[in-house]
Formats: structure tokens, C-alpha cells, sequence
């Protein structure tokens, strides 16, 4: 009898786990700002550290520690690399470089990355895309703020929605 009762409340306990298994979110937090007196576009980029070293190796064929205790030099060129190569601006339909300033760690698995766009006058056109993450995984969701001439917009970019015009 005790044996029974054993059993079937590790066959609740297991019914009762699986109903509530995780599931991972995969979400980057982009914002890009105008700063009019400055002249420039100023970029910080919120994206989980795991997912970004899964994604930079399956690109690069070679294993990463960005954001890590194990992070190398050759790492951290890699993610600029990386960068450049998924999240691109333009400006009235000009092609702008993004200079890469510095990246920090928040809440241990989220790696903060701060880049700008310098030079950049009055605008009737941003373009952005961003794909990083979306080759890696065709679930990842790229949530970008952009806030310019006191207006904030907001962008969901995914695997079918990879590139948007916002105008002004």
C-alpha cells in the first residue's frame, strides 16, 4: 500500500513538472536614440550572452567566451565583427558606419554593447536592420526603440521581418 501511494504521487509530481516545463525567450532589446546636438546616433544593445556565443560560433566555426570570464581578445572582434555584420543603419538611404565604443555585462547573462553613428544630420529617413540572433534562431525576436525629433517608435524584427524604414 505504501509502495502505491509512493508511485502515484511521483506520477502526480512528474504530470504536475512537465505541464510547467520552461520555455526560453529569445529576445534582444535594441535602442537607438538621436542625440540632434551631438550629431549622432547613439546604439546600446541588450542580447543574452549564451545565445550570442551559440551564434557566433555556428557563423564562425570557432567557440566563444564574449561576455564571459573566458572572454579573449579575439572574442571581443568577433562580436564587433558579428555586429556589423547583423545590425546596419541608413541614413536617407546612406549606408552609415557604426563604431563599436564598449560592452558591459548586466545581470550576469546579458551582454550590453554601446555603439554610435557620428556625423549624422536632420534626417527624413532611418533605415535599420537587424538580423542578429536570427540566423542562429528562427525564433529570436529583436524588439528596437528608436526615439529621434522627440518621437519613439518601436520595431519588431524576426526572421520574415528583418529590415524597416521609419520616416520622418
Amino acid at each position: 500500500m505504501k509502495n502505491k501511494l509512493v508511485y502515484c504521487f511521483l506520477a502526480v509530481l512528474f504530470v504536475l513538472s512537465s505541464s510547467f516545463a520552461f520555455h526560453k525567450f529569445y529576445v534582444g532589446v535594441f535602442q537607438v536614440n538621436y542625440a540632434a546636438e551631438k550629431k549622432m546616433l547613439q546604439i546600446t544593445s541588450r542580447i543574452f550572452i549564451d545565445d550570442l556565443n551559440n551564434a557566433m560560433e555556428k557563423k564562425y566555426h570557432k567557440k566563444t567566451f564574449a561576455g564571459t570570464s573566458k572572454e579573449r581578445p579575439e572574442d571581443v572582434e568577433l562580436l564587433k565583427k558579428y555586429l556589423s555584420e547583423h545590425f546596419s543603419v541608413k541614413v536617407n538611404g546612406q549606408s552609415k558606419t557604426i563604431v563599436f565604443l564598449s560592452k558591459e555585462v548586466e545581470a550576469d547573462d546579458v551582454l550590453v554593447c554601446y555603439s554610435r553613428i557620428q556625423n549624422v544630420d536632420k534626417f527624413k529617413t532611418l533605415e535599420i536592420a537587424n538580423t542578429i540572433l536570427v540566423d542562429w534562431n528562427s525564433e529570436q525576436q529583436n524588439i528596437t526603440h528608436i526615439t529621434a525629433f522627440d518621437t519613439k517608435k518601436s520595431v519588431l524584427f524576426t526572421e520574415s521581418s528583418r529590415k524597416e524604414v521609419l520616416k520622418y
